[in-house]
């Protein structure tokens, strides 16, 4: 059982759509793309019966990841008629942005000399988290699309390569999903590899390992496809505590 809420979600929401209020049926949408959070602060909304967390938020401009963050949703990831789900982050607080203010008298507001104004500090990266374990390169292949923070459509690495090619573990662990339910990814597989750290493998061909299963690194877990893509390739992700984090901080020189 997963001692932290956040990787349940984590893996949970990027394996299936989530399940029906009072149903034990999964809703799956196969249209392509993927949402980017539009947070719409102060509001929430009630749950009907039938409707379920992905419904909610595909129809709010949501994503089910950040709805289930946003309301600690636990497994199973059950929704209740008559439940109300916020549709903003926890902190319920717009970004503001700061605007001069207005000088009384009809005068200019006064600004200080140019030579006294303090430069702006460039800001500093973060330091990537230490990873306890080594990783690998899950295929080979020309890299085609980067991990950018913070950008919903850019959460992991995209490696071109041909149609069947071999996909693999990126590291030892287990199996936590193995099917097609999330929309954007394709066929899709997720490896537990601790308590905090998991991989994804979007757009297969074809996977070849299933639920609950065990998974040393290197070993082959699926065939590269373009299901859910434009063109062969691997998306790849690494999460640490249920966040993506930038695959090439953790993958060895090529």
């Amino acid at each position: 059982m997963l001692r932290r809420a956040w990787v349940r979600i984590a893996i949970a929401l990027l394996a299936s759509a989530v399940l029906a209020a009072c149903s034990s049926s999964v809703v799956r949408d196969k249209r392509p793309g993927r949402t980017v959070s539009t947070p719409k602060y102060g509001a929430t909304a009630v749950v009907n019966r039938g409707e379920t967390l992905y419904r909610i938020a595909t129809n709010n401009g949501i994503s089910p990841l950040d709805l289930a963050t946003w309301n600690n949703i636990p497994p199973p990831y059950t929704i209740y008629p008559g439940q109300r789900l916020r549709l903003y982050p926890g902190s319920g607080r717009r970004p503001v942005a700061s605007v001069p203010r207005r000088a009384t008298g009809g005068t200019a507001p006064s600004r200080p000399p140019a030579s006294t104004a303090a430069p702006t500090p460039a800001p500093v990266a973060a330091a990537p988290v230490a990873s306890p374990f080594a990783w690998r390169w899950p295929t080979e292949g020309q890299l085609v699309g980067t991990y950018i923070a913070g950008n919903p459509t850019r959460q992991g690495v995209d490696i071109a390569g041909s149609a069947g090619q071999p996909v693999r573990a990126a590291g030892d662990g287990v199996v936590v999903y193995s099917g097609s339910g999330l929309v954007g990814y394709g066929e899709l597989i997720i490896i537990k590899h601790n308590e905090e750290w998991l991989s994804a493998y979007g757009h297969n061909r074809a996977r070849l390992v299933n639920e609950g299963q065990i998974v040393k690194a290197g070993q082959q877990i699926a065939e590269m496809g373009r299901s859910g893509a434009t063109r062969d390739m691997l998306h790849f992700e690494i999460r640490y505590n249920g966040r993506p984090v930038d695959p090439m901080q953790y993958m060895p020189r090529r």
